[in-house]
């Protein structure tokens, strides 16, 4: 396994670092192509990540923000990572970057797929950056254990970038079960894949995902087991 794991005694300095190291990565894209791509999650634990890059004067313009996953919810709804994202990261600076959600007018995200899939399309490639988190099941991005759509959605060969999925609901879905989500294969066209994960729950799920190989009972294993792109792993308590 290609992993790397950036551990630190607190959130302050895993925060700093994580901002760092994520815009150096877009950075040197803007370098290398003039422009870049930063795929991001919801979540709280992302949340001082997203407000700290804001503030840094980076050529914002450049750099095409694009969602991890979304719930199947319209924008300045409960749960929309849209909203979130719009009220986090894509403010003082960043405010300028390109920004592109996942939610589609479509009744359901299986009608909205196809829309999806042609939007991500004109993202440029490869994505410098994809942040990804953990929840206590074992998911990442919209990828849940045992989800309808899940094995289509880890096949790294696929060439989709998008997938529908309907979740099982648990206490970490919540009532929210049809997603939108990168696949696989999309979050492996990412040249720097990073895992951020808080608290020693996090951590004990991150450790049994690493010693099981049942990819759809923890779908995290897909991207830590896959062995083509290395994965850089951030943990505070």
């Amino acid at each position: 396994m290609m992993v790397e794991e950036k551990f630190y005694p607190d959130r302050e300095r895993l925060v700093m670092a994580l901002a760092n190291d994520c815009a150096s990565a877009l950075q040197r894209g803007i370098r290398e192509r003039e422009q870049a791509a930063f795929l991001v999650s919801g979540g709280s634990s992302p949340k001082p990540v997203y407000e700290a890059l804001s503030k840094r004067p980076l050529p914002w313009k450049k750099i095409n923000v694009a969602l991890v996953d979304e719930r199947w919810v319209d924008r300045g709804e409960s749960g929309s990572n849209h909203s979130f994202i719009e009220n986090t990261l894509l403010q003082n600076y960043a405010a300028e970057a390109p920004f592109l959600g996942m939610k589609t007018p479509h009744r359901t995200a299986v009608e909205g797929q196809a829309d999806c899939e042609r939007a991500y399309a004109e993202l440029p490639r490869p994505f410098d950056v994809c942040l990804l988190g953990m929840g206590s099941d074992g998911h990442t991005a919209s990828l849940f254990p045992h989800a309808d759509g899940l094995e289509e959605a880890l096949q790294p060969e696929s060439g989709q970038l998008c997938r529908a999925i309907t979740a099982k609901q648990s206490e970490v879905t919540g009532s929210h079960t049809e997603r939108m989500t990168l696949s696989l294969a999309a979050i492996l066209q990412a040249q720097d894949i990073k895992l951020l994960i808080t608290g020693e729950e996090k951590l004990k799920v991150y450790r049994e995902a690493l010693l099981g190989s049942d990819e759809l009972e923890m779908p995290i294993r897909s991207v830590l087991r896959q062995g083509l792109k290395p994965v850089t792993v951030y943990w505070a308590p």
